[in-house]
């Protein structure tokens, strides 16, 4: 493994678990969200914190489908898939699958031959665009999950 694959990867891991110096990562701004604040909407015309949590999903999936050689691109649906039906238990695999994904990602990066870091991967973008834009697309995600939350405090009167 060379430094620049595990680089990334420790970014992914950082961006998505914590230790990074920017703030909240994904899984902290996510701990302690219930179902029905996931599938909440407190800002009109945004999305749930649920339909982000599903696109970012459906992210890792792309990046994972060209890592493995496909030319992928992805609808507008699968790119912002519909949120399922309010359970805890759906809110809660939806949950158990982004981290799996993430992982998965994190191992596909550590195991990316260096010397092919520049090519296209399955897009115009390069592989090391797509494997650096992994963290920086969740970190995007985790600061509108941030303001959804405070969003919905606000509504309940507990800003």
């Amino acid at each position: 493994m060379t430094l620049d694959v595990e680089i990334m990867a420790d970014q992914i891991r950082r961006a998505f678990r914590g230790e990074s110096w920017h703030g909240p990562s994904v899984l902290e701004v996510l701990a302690g969200v219930s179902a029905e604040d996931a599938a909440a909407h407190p800002v009109a015309g945004a999305h749930s914190i649920w339909g982000i949590v599903l696109h970012m999903t459906a992210g890792y999936r792309l990046v994972l489908r060209r890592v493995r050689g496909e030319n992928a691109q992805f609808s507008l649906e699968e790119g912002w898939p519909p949120v399922p039906a309010l359970s805890a238990e759906s809110w809660l695999e939806c949950q158990r699958t982004l981290e799996e994904l993430n992982q998965q990602l994190q191992s596909a990066v550590r195991a990316f031959p260096t010397e092919r870091l520049s090519e296209a991967l399955g897009s115009e973008y390069s592989a090391y665009t797509q494997f650096c834009g992994a963290p920086q697309h969740d970190l995007y995600h985790a600061g509108q999950i941030t303001i959804l939350k405070k969003a919905l405090a606000a509504s309940r009167g507990s800003a």
